[in-house]
């Protein structure tokens, strides 16, 4: 019920889709009924919100939080046991009419899959994604296994997991397949402003990761007042940002995660020199 009810809530509070229901609303109600103050209103409104939304700062202000809630992966020689890579990535329907690999906006991850696994080469490597549509068509993973030699992920090299339908899934169906050990360093590949939610799916189901994010939309804060040249752009960015947000509100109220924004371990947060006191300064 969880997986089908969240595609509808997203689909109408995604900002861009309700910015222009509204839009329309207020359009209808200026032109076919005596509310037109109230018509006139909305349809302002739902224009404004969209010029807003498509090409002010807000969008980079709504996704540089989640992209620097976990900082980028510094190798420190630690070789990793795995190599785990979230679905998200590759366009499944487009891949099978077109019999070639098609990546959309999110086509890091798999593109750090074949990094990660020429760099790690005693790694485990596992894909999740399965079919994230309400008609169940081809997984992500089948499309990976079957064209993962012009990746440059070996097929012999990869474990799939193809039944996953959304973050939640993805964690638990990976941890009962490489049933991690304690002491393993398994590394989460993800688009950044998905990490957070990732890794406290993760987390729930008893899979301590470390995050490697991918996929980054914005410079971090510094784009505080950077304006979009495309409102298409801005609309996407806010999207992306909105569905986020909501996904985490959702995955804590459902107990899906144990935190409302999951940060890195504190065990993973250098700790800053601790300051001399003045008597130890004395003493020297």
């Amino acid at each position: 019920m969880f997986f089908p009810l969240s595609k509808v809530i997203f689909f109408v509070l995604t900002p861009s889709n309700f910015l222009i229901f509204v839009g329309w609303l207020g359009l209808v109600l200026l032109v076919a009924t005596r509310w037109r103050r109230t018509g006139a209103g909305l349809a302002g409104f739902g224009l404004g919100g969209l010029a807003l939304a498509g090409l002010s700062p807000l969008p980079f202000l709504a996704l540089a939080p989640l992209e620097q809630r976990f900082p980028a992966f510094a190798e420190d020689g630690a070789p990793p046991t795995g190599i785990i890579v979230l679905g998200g990535g590759v366009d499944s329907g487009l891949s099978e009419a077109r019999r070639q690999i098609v990546v959309n906006d999110a086509g890091e991850r798999p593109i750090y899959l074949a990094d990660l696994a020429r760099r790690f080469p005693s790694a485990r490597l596992v894909f999740s994604g399965g079919s994230g549509s309400l008609s169940q068509g081809l997984s992500e993973a089948e499309i990976v296994g079957r064209m993962g030699d012009v990746l440059g992920a070996p097929r012999s090299r990869l474990i799939l997991e193809h039944r996953s339908r959304n973050t939640r899934e993805n964690a638990l169906f990976t941890a009962d397949l490489v049933k991690p050990k304690p002491g393993e360093r398994w590394l989460l590949v993800t688009s950044a402003w998905h990490m957070p939610r990732s890794i406290g799916c993760f987390r729930q189901a008893g899979f301590e990761v470390t995050a490697f994010p991918v996929d980054y939309r914005t410079r971090g804060f510094a784009d505080a007042f950077r304006f979009n040249s495309f409102a298409s752009d801005g609309l996407l960015h806010l999207d992306l940002a909105v569905k986020e947000w909501i996904g985490l509100l959702a995955y804590r109220l459902a107990g899906y995660t144990s935190d409302a924004f999951p940060a890195p371990s504190p065990e993973l947060v250098p700790e800053a020199a601790p300051e001399a006191s003045p008597g130890a300064a004395a003493s020297r």
